[in-house]
């Protein structure tokens, strides 16, 4: 009796889930809490997908406010440029010890419970904030970002991912730039309330408004992971799309040189973000503290403003010569900023911050494309290049204890170059593939592989099927 065919009106299926993914009839049910994008409605689409997106306001608004706690603290406890940046080592040592760690969770628990993990580990480090600021202990602070970091590791792992396979892998850049547009309006946030709250009159040396401002954030972690218990969060297939990846996951080259870029991005992204207030501060041209975190907060404008216009711009252009542009123009304006001084130089950080806007999302979807089965494995990799973050600022302070701030911006400079080398190398092997297209046309999504039946045994089962015989009839 062989197995794959009719044996007394009984079907017997395939001993191996490989030999059941050639044949259709075969193949075994997924699992029942499982949906594919294709099979949601519009309106449980768009509601999945606003919820998602609250997760990166929520990140954004944590980033705005690290970066200039950075300068606030120097003041606070008198430390060095250096000293300050311990607070991004551990947010961004975080990502690189958690994310792996989160991705393994998800693998096995789903999008939602790591979404829960992820909300309480950050409302438990912002809540931690205020005993810190009560006994004015510099080492607390860095301990709850940690805590912070870990949470918010877990919730990128989780939403990035998510975005990227609730619809068309061909529009993920799109879906995820726009998703992440929202967390470039929160960064803006951030310095603008330090601007307000840090940095005027007696605030300038004190601690007291910063435990404040994280108890509402704590609260605002509470608050949604209270939303998300009781919000029905579809979850999505990984491998609806994907149905070619078969390689084990030490082979998904791109993923793993993806790791690589993120890295390199990420430290460069976070370097020239927790240097801005001292670098403007240092051009002479007038700007005090509090001045300069407004100045930040423009640039994060621009910033979000240029990510939103990537959106639209990765609608028609391949995702890997976008990212390709925008890296050779990072490190060109990274280059300017580290030469010119006064206006000229202000310029060109502005500059600079539009055009990072699209390279993280788009890094994140060029590396996690095709993964199938590997997506969150991938996602918690990728996601730990944040980790890169932890290394580059230090790097900066250092040079900028000794050279000036201005000057310290050749680090991060070289970060961009990294990037830059990944996302051209991604154009140059697909057009040695056939697979390069400058315009990013949305496919028709393939069907289910499947293998023409060719020994007697396929031939057989595939007729018993077509009767309708087999285990669906």
């Amino acid at each position: 009796m062989a197995l794959g065919r009719p044996c007394g009106g009984i079907y017997i299926p395939p001993p191996s889930l490989r030999e059941a993914a050639r044949f259709p009839i075969m193949a075994l049910p997924p699992a029942p809490n499982v949906t594919s994008a294709a099979q949601l409605s519009r309106g449980r689409w768009a509601f999945a997908f606003a919820l998602v997106t609250s997760l990166f306001f929520m990140w954004g608004f944590a980033y705005g406010l690290l970066d200039v706690l950075n300068a606030h603290f120097q003041h606070v406890f008198h430390i060095t440029r250096l000293q300050s940046t311990l607070l991004q080592t551990a947010y961004f040592g975080a990502y690189f010890v958690f994310a792996p760690i989160a991705g393994l969770f998800m693998r096995r628990y789903g999008y939602k419970r790591g979404i829960h993990l992820g909300l309480t580990l950050y409302s438990l480090g912002a809540i931690f904030f205020w005993p810190c600021a009560k006994f004015r202990a510099y080492g607390g602070f860095v301990g709850c970002t940690f805590v912070i970091g870990c949470g918010l590791a877990t919730l990128e792992v989780a939403a990035n991912s998510y975005i990227t396979v609730l619809g068309s892998p061909h529009y993920a850049a799109v879906r995820l730039n726009l998703s992440q547009g929202f967390q470039g309006i929160a960064s803006f946030a951030g310095p603008m309330i330090a601007s307000r709250w840090f940095f005027t009159g007696e605030n300038e040396n004190s601690l007291d408004n910063v435990q404040w401002v994280y108890l509402a954030v704590a609260g605002l972690g509470v608050a949604l992971n209270v939303l998300f218990y009781f919000c029905d969060l579809p979850e999505i297939s990984e491998g609806e799309y994907d149905n070619e990846t078969l390689e084990p996951f030490w082979k998904q080259y791109r993923c793993i040189f993806g790791w690589v870029a993120q890295t390199c991005y990420v430290g460069a992204q976070v370097g020239v973000a927790s240097m801005v207030v001292n670098y403007l501060t240092e051009q002479g041209i007038g700007i005090n503290s509090s001045r300069a975190s407004q100045l930040f907060s423009y640039c994060q404008i621009t910033f979000t403003v240029g990510r939103f216009i990537g959106a639209a711009i990765l609608n028609f252009f391949d995702p890997a010569l976008v990212l390709s542009f925008y890296g050779i123009c990072c490190s060109v304006f990274a280059l300017a900023v580290s030469q010119l001084e006064g206006v000229a130089g202000v310029g060109c950080l502005f500059a600079l911050f539009f055009f990072e806007s699209i390279c993280y999302p788009s890094i994140f979807t060029l590396g996690t494309k095709n993964l199938g089965g590997h997506t969150k494995r991938g996602s918690g990799l990728i996601v730990m290049g944040v980790g890169g973050g932890a290394w580059y600022p230090p790097a900066q302070g250092s040079l900028a204890d000794r050279a000036g701030s201005r000057r310290s911006y050749v680090v991060p400079a070289s970060g961009y170059i990294g990037m830059t080398i990944y996302a051209v190398g991604l154009v140059i092997f697909q057009a040695m593939n056939g697979g390069f297209r400058i315009r990013n046309i949305d496919d028709t999504t393939p069907p289910l592989r499947t293998a023409t039946p060719t020994t007697d045994e396929e031939k057989d089962a595939a007729s018993y099927d077509s009767k309708g015989a087999g285990p669906d009839a």
